[in-house]
């Protein structure tokens, strides 16, 4: 089986014309760098996600935070014997657990590029940045998906 996708695949016809932009979701749920591990729990289990993206103060994204993350700190915690994952004079932040890379691809990246960018690195989900670095969306496997889902085009 190829890994990316050929221009004269029929799959890559439905995504031709396409942009990271057309896919996305826009305005995705993010997380402050500097919000507690506790607010990381809520919202991610709020939302039912498995991750979300870290953001600075200035909306550029630094990281990504996922559940895998979380449980990882929380077994160290547990094997090192500590109590609480961190005293309410120094909580634990998400920028101290987050994993501190993030893929992005600009909103005007080509649909079949993000699968193969997808694909190549092994996500199920990538970032889209506009020029001043600001995370404006997020294209995930599923986003993907629905363009070959009937009666979406």
């Amino acid at each position: 089986m190829n890994d990316s996708l050929n221009v004269e695949t029929p799959h890559a016809a439905v995504l031709a014309g396409k942009t990271a932009g057309d896919l996305m979701t826009p305005n995705p749920v993010s997380i402050e760098d500097t919000a507690t591990v506790e607010e990381a729990i809520a919202l991610l289990t709020d939302k039912g996600f498995s991750a979300a993206p870290v953001i600075d103060e200035a909306g550029h994204p630094v990281g990504v935070l996922s559940r895998t993350d979380i449980l990882t700190h929380e077994c160290e915690r547990i094997r090192g014997g500590r109590q609480a994952t961190a005293s309410r004079e120094d909580p634990c932040r998400v920028r101290d657990l987050m994993t501190p890379a993030l893929f992005g691809v600009a909103p005007d990246t080509p649909a079949v590029a993000v699968v193969e960018e997808m694909v190549g690195r092994k996500v199920h989900q990538l970032f889209v940045v506009d020029a001043d670095g600001v995370l404006v969306g997020v294209v995930t496997a599923l986003d993907v998906l629905r363009q070959f889902a009937p009666g979406h085009r």
